[in-house]
């Protein structure tokens, strides 16, 4: 793979070096959705705008919140509802790249994929419950998140049903895909490589829904910058949006990007084949014109206040700052 420090950044570089008393800090998320830090730190562009940078490794998107409120991390790939939730609560942050769209599947094992295949879908949880004599154990991550929001719009605007017939359990992502392999629950409502993993080993699991099938246009991770970063270092914000364009090119087109994804995601412990079939899975998902999720996020933010999970609203205008990521 060539090397992604592209021209714009690296113009911008004498400008844009950070030079503080404090290391930058990077706080992230060992999955696919944010899959554009990987490839920046592992083709040296992002340890080149910044050589001190710290990168900090959460498990969920309420403990990223918790840091940003905390005032730690200066920058974040993060899921956009944390990252609303941070907001609304008074993180001085704002959304200048996304990251990927219509990432969630809703993957689901055998005993589910087949109460499913007999009859209509809205009534597949229903039938599970009367088949097996318990309700079905679901996966998502907690409240809040990306995952667990699409999940509830799938139920309640996909299938017209809540969640009362269903046991929903909060989980991280290795936590998700323990419980899948394990047969610890029935389905999930999860991203890659969770998926992929899911079905290359579990006999008979399939997707039963994904992408804009349950929910049209969902954002999905953002990359998100401190304001203070901006008015302190612009060119710096530039220079890194520009590599985030430039790893998402990568993603969509070079196969080569397989190996820096392959590094931290799973803790670097998943087959590159299983990395290679996530990430063609995804190709078309990775999206980093933050333009191209603004309405979405408006449907999200509505729902998600709908839901209480969002307790005061978001002025997405003043989340979104559009500058950095050149207009098409």
């Amino acid at each position: 793979m060539k090397p992604l420090f592209s021209i714009a950044a690296a113009a911008a570089l004498t400008l844009s070096s950070w030079v503080s008393a404090d290391p930058l800090e990077v706080g992230y998320m060992p999955i696919l959705p944010v899959a554009q830090l990987f490839v920046g730190v592992e083709q040296g562009a992002l340890t080149t705008l910044a050589p001190d940078a710290k990168l900090i490794q959460f498990q969920n998107g309420p403990a990223m919140v918790q840091a940003l409120l905390g005032g730690q991390l200066d920058i974040a790939y993060l899921g956009i509802g944390p990252a609303m939730v941070a907001r609304a609560k008074g993180a001085d942050i704002k959304v200048v790249a996304s990251n990927i769209v219509e990432q969630i599947s809703f993957v689901a094992q055998p005993e589910l994929v087949a109460a499913f295949a007999s009859g209509d879908r809205a009534g597949a949880f229903a039938r599970f419950t009367e088949t097996h004599g318990r309700a079905p154990i679901i996966a998502t991550f907690p409240r809040g998140s990306v995952p667990e929001t699409v999940l509830q719009y799938w139920l309640q605007n996909g299938l017209g049903i809540d969640d009362s017939g269903i046991q929903i359990v909060h989980q991280g992502a290795a936590a998700v895909q323990q419980s899948l392999l394990t047969g610890a629950v029935d389905g999930a409502a999860i991203l890659e490589p969770v998926v992929s993993t899911t079905l290359a080993r579990v006999k008979g699991a399939e997707v039963i829904a994904a992408g804009a099938e349950l929910f049209p246009n969902q954002p999905g991770a953002v990359l998100v910058v401190r304001e203070g970063l901006i008015a302190a270092n612009p060119a710096l914000v530039r220079a890194w949006v520009a590599d985030h364009a430039a790893a998402t090119e990568a993603l969509r087109n070079d196969p080569a990007a397989a190996n820096a994804v392959q590094k931290y995601v799973g803790g670097g412990r998943l087959p590159m084949a299983l990395v290679e079939t996530a990430l063609v899975r995804s190709q078309a998902s990775f999206v980093a014109d933050p333009r191209a999720i603004v309405d979405g996020t408006r449907v999200m933010h509505d729902f998600q206040a709908s839901q209480g999970t969002l307790k005061a609203k978001v002025d997405l205008d003043a989340l979104f700052d559009l500058q950095f990521y050149p207009a098409p």
